[in-house]
């Protein structure tokens, strides 16, 4: 895994060791990703969370391209080393913040300050395929609904075979895009640009 733009493109990632507790996204999706994203405006002075972060691989992404702060949320011990490990070798401590919790378990209220731009979404496969309302991924989009900026954009990931609704609370679904096994939802918030989906 690598930074593929911005200040710190080619610097390798560390990745989880021994087991795997985190499934970090390729460098070729996630460049496909970012250049999805570009229609959301530059990087540059943006906030962002990285929720279910692992490693950090889209958070440091994020501070590569000029992200003002991002707020990572693991709660692996392991992933979190290594993530902290990361950021040094980045030089990005004044521009993060890690946050050990089940963001399931905390919800939304560990973001606190500026709302985001970019929330990026990945929780286990196992967790994410019951997708209603009620259920512990649809209550934290919605959650999430009122965390981002009004250009904002939540990019949640999960099984290609997991469908999300339409709507979580004022998120609504934008995009989706599919890669392989994974499925990448761009969700925004109600009236904030026209939907594709």
């Amino acid at each position: 895994m690598r930074i593929i733009s911005g200040q710190k493109r080619g610097m390798n990632i560390l990745g989880p060791k021994g087991a795997k507790v985190t499934r970090p996204i390729t460098d070729r999706i996630k460049e496909s990703v970012f250049n999805v994203l570009q229609k959301y405006g530059p990087f540059t002075g943006t906030y962002a969370a990285d929720v279910f972060s692992g490693t950090g691989s889209m958070g440091l992404e994020v501070l590569s391209r000029g992200a003002g702060h991002v707020t990572f949320v693991e709660k692996d011990p392991g992933a979190i080393e290594i993530l902290k490990m990361n950021i040094e070798k980045g030089g990005w401590k004044d521009r993060s913040k890690i946050v050990k919790a089940n963001a399931f378990k905390v919800g939304a209220a560990y973001l606190d300050g500026p709302k985001f731009d970019f929330a990026f979404v990945d929780p286990p496969y196992v967790l994410s395929r019951e997708t209603s309302e009620s259920s512990q991924l649809g209550l934290l989009l919605a959650l999430l609904a009122g965390q981002i900026s009004d250009a904002g954009v939540v990019i949640a990931r999960t099984e290609v075979e997991v469908q999300l609704l339409k709507r979580y609370g004022r998120l609504v679904l934008a995009d989706r895009r599919e890669w392989g096994s994974m499925a990448i939802n761009f969700l925004e918030l109600e009236n904030s640009g026209e939907t594709s989906v």
